[in-house]
C-alpha cells in the first residue's frame, strides 16, 4: 500500500477563488481591467504547480509542471521520507502603458512535499529540469523490492 501524497490545502485561498469567479458572472465587463495596485494577499504557499507521479519496476518518476522558471529558483530536499520541492515563480514587471485585462497564471512561492515509499532509494535521487519541467527520478531499493516467496503449509 503507497502513502498518501502530502497536500498544502488552504480552504481561504479556495473561497476567495470561488468569490471572483462568482463576481465575474454577473460584471457588466467580461474583460475588467485589473487594477495593478491592489495589494494581493499572500499566503505561505502562493500556488500549487501540478505534478505528475509514476513507477515503473525500476524507479519512481515524479513530474512537476514549473513554466518560466529557472532551476535556480527551484529547491528539492530530502528528510525524515518526505521528498520536499519548493521555489518561487516572480511576477512580470508592470509597464505602465500596458493595461491588464486578465491575470490568470499564478505567480509567488510554492511548496510541495511527498511522503517516499520504504522502497525508494533517497540517496540516489537525479534530478533534471528540462523545458519547464523538473523530472526527478528515484531508483527503488533492490532489497526493497516485492518478491514472491512461496509459504509451505504443513
Amino acid at each position: 500500500m503507497k502513502p498518501a501524497p502530502i497536500v498544502r490545502w488552504n480552504p481561504f485561498r479556495e473561497m476567495e477563488d470561488m468569490q471572483n469567479r462568482m463576481a465575474a458572472l454577473f460584471a457588466p465587463d467580461p474583460l475588467r481591467i485589473i487594477d495593478p495596485n491592489r495589494e494581493e494577499k499572500l499566503s505561505a504557499s502562493d500556488w500549487i504547480p501540478a505534478v505528475d507521479i509514476t513507477e515503473d519496476e525500476k524507479e519512481f518518476l515524479i513530474k512537476t509542471d514549473l513554466p518560466e522558471m529557472k532551476k535556480e529558483d527551484v529547491h528539492v530536499t530530502f528528510e525524515d521520507g518526505v521528498l520536499t520541492i519548493t521555489g518561487e515563480r516572480k511576477t512580470e514587471k508592470e509597464e505602465k502603458n500596458r493595461k491588464y485585462h486578465r491575470i490568470e497564471r499564478e505567480h509567488g512561492r510554492f511548496l510541495r512535499s511527498f511522503t517516499l515509499p520504504e522502497n525508494a532509494d533517497a540517496t540516489k535521487i537525479a534530478a533534471e529540469f528540462k523545458e519547464g519541467v523538473l523530472l526527478l527520478r528515484l531508483p527503488k531499493n533492490e532489497k526493497a523490492r516485492a518478491k514472491v516467496v512461496e509459504v509451505k503449509i504443513n
